[in-house]
């Protein structure tokens, strides 16, 4: 498969991530709206914060170091060592969930139970779900690795219209089961997802006539299972190695920066997970195939090298495109969308200096995860082990600071702490991409340069909103809102129609990807 053919498979996973991302908070939103009819906030807020947090906890501490090692391999690979390796995050997965399940049993505050029943058997069955969806792992490899993307979209689309079905019906027979309704319903999710894996892959390779089944590194079912053979090792321990440094760097990211979702979750993140989390996870499977780990840069395939500068170039173009207009308009509109979504409550204290902290944040998000989907997938062992000895040395200052910030300022200065520490990972990723690049022709860290046009639209758009915002929000009612919303339209409209005319490099890379994407669909 050459870089080109590749790329549109990568762009293709992103599309489709966006669009898995917009239906799932849609379908939330609509959920939660309905829910709340019938249960109590207190249930609804336990099971979207603590639940949650301990799900994705437990199914990233044990599966993401996984997730980038495997993905990085070549077409030389050992699958049946890779299946092994893969198959270890089980067991990992019930370590993490026993341990996280203490703590949270244990160790944090538990609710009222006459408010909040049921919250002991809601954590087992979180707990629960998560090492189930790990079974799922080593075909989710495989179907990356092969860029199945509708296997994705239906696997996942399926998971989550079916959950929310269980989760409705079950509010309105049984609204007294409390949180056993959702963990029931987070169960069901991640079974039916598994499943729907597993019978594609047992049909897939049922059929001999099938030209995906011939392009695949296994003929039966059973040779993705857990396998010992006296001829090779159980797995391969470079790719095992390469697991354990991802997983250091993992369980570091997990614990110095992730902790700032909590606040202002519902506005705050969503624009980066709707947006930057499927591109991260996309192209870092381009650069993953493209690139050959650790191999400098001048003795890659050339024509390899320069897709992946073009597209490194256009994401980082794309990233602090999209960052900087959330940032511009974000401290604008802060307290307006904090009024609209919670009402005085929210816009009249610090939620408006929260939530413009957090849009700062957002800008570094996007930058960092693109320089580091590039990173980590160019990277040699050796080098992920000494990134991950910078960040630990960098932790206890970043720990003081926010201790410092955070008496200094309250949550802001955790906001800004974490702006810190990931300002500090761009920059070691940028240098990374600075001496990767040296000795070529191509330079895509010219991505993050825009033209003075462009910058001049979003300085005059960030001082109109802002006077704005001053003259008309939000005291003066909904026709003073509604202008400001107008003028907001209107700056936003001007710094488009600038980037379109300024940014043709970016505007051509996009239409081209989307070309390449639908034509690769109609192949499928």
């Amino acid at each position: 498969m050459g870089s080109r053919e590749v790329l549109g498979q990568a762009a293709r996973l992103a599309s489709s991530g966006l669009l898995l991302q917009v239906l799932f908070r849609l379908i939330t939103f609509v959920l939660n709206a309905f829910i709340l009819r019938f249960l109590s906030k207190e249930i609804v807020g336990i099971v979207n914060v603590r639940l949650t947090l301990l799900y994705s906890t437990t199914v990233f501490l044990a599966r993401e170091a996984f997730r980038r090692a495997c993905l990085s391999g070549g077409a030389q690979r050992d699958w049946n060592q890779t299946f092994n390796l893969l198959w270890l995050t089980v067991p990992l997965g019930m370590f993490w969930s026993l341990l996280l399940g203490w703590v949270w049993l244990q160790l944090l505050e538990v609710p009222d139970p006459n408010a909040v029943p049921h919250y002991g058997s809601g954590v087992v069955l979180f707990g629960l779900s998560a090492v189930v969806e790990l079974l799922g792992e080593p075909f989710w490899v495989l179907a990356q690795a092969q860029m199945f993307v509708k296997l994705k979209v239906i696997a996942e689309s399926l998971s989550v219209i079916l959950k929310s079905v269980l989760t409705a019906f079950l509010v309105l027979w049984s609204p007294h089961w409390g949180l056993y309704i959702f963990s029931l319903a987070q169960l069901f999710y991640t079974a039916v997802l598994v499943l729907c894996y597993v019978i594609y892959f047992t049909k897939l390779l049922g059929s001999s006539e099938s030209t995906k089944q011939q392009t695949l590194p296994v003929s039966r079912m059973t040779d993705m299972l857990p396998s010992i053979t006296r001829s090779r090792a159980f797995v391969n321990w470079k790719e095992a190695k390469l697991t354990w440094s991802f997983f250091k760097q993992s369980f570091l990211k997990q614990i110095l920066t992730e902790g700032v979702y909590d606040i202002v979750n519902n506005l705050g993140s969503l624009v980066a997970r709707l947006i930057f989390q499927p591109i991260e996870e996309s192209f870092y499977i381009f650069f993953a195939k493209v690139l050959e780990r650790g191999k400098d840069a001048t003795l890659q395939k050339q024509e390899d090298m320069a897709v992946a500068a073009t597209v490194l170039e256009s994401l980082l173009k794309l990233a602090l495109l999209v960052g900087l207009t959330i940032t511009i308009f974000g401290f604008a509109y802060s307290q307006l969308a904090l009024d609209i979504y919670g009402g005085v409550m929210l816009s009249s204290g610090s939620g408006p200096v929260l939530l413009r902290s957090y849009c700062l944040y957002v800008l570094l998000l996007a930058i960092n995860g693109v320089t580091e989907c590039f990173t980590f997938a160019a990277m040699s062992k050796e080098e992920v082990d000494r990134y991950n000895f910078t960040m630990l040395a960098l932790s206890s200052s970043f720990l003081v600071l926010s201790y410092l910030l955070t008496q200094w300022c309250g949550s802001v200065g955790f906001i800004l702490a974490n702006c810190f520490n990931m300002g500090i990972r761009i920059t070691q990723s940028l240098c990374f991409i600075h001496r990767y690049y040296r000795k070529s022709p191509h330079r895509p860290l010219v991505g993050l340069c825009l033209s003075p046009a462009l910058l001049g639209a979003f300085a005059l758009s960030g001082g109109i909103t802002g006077i704005s915002e001053v003259l008309l929000c939000c005291e003066q009612g909904w026709p003073a809102r509604l202008a400001h919303i107008a003028v907001g339209a209107l700056c936003l409209g001007m710094t488009i129609g600038t980037a379109f005319l300024t940014e043709t490099r970016l505007i051509h890379f996009v239409r081209t990807q989307l070309g390449v994407s639908r034509l690769a669909d109609k192949t499928l």
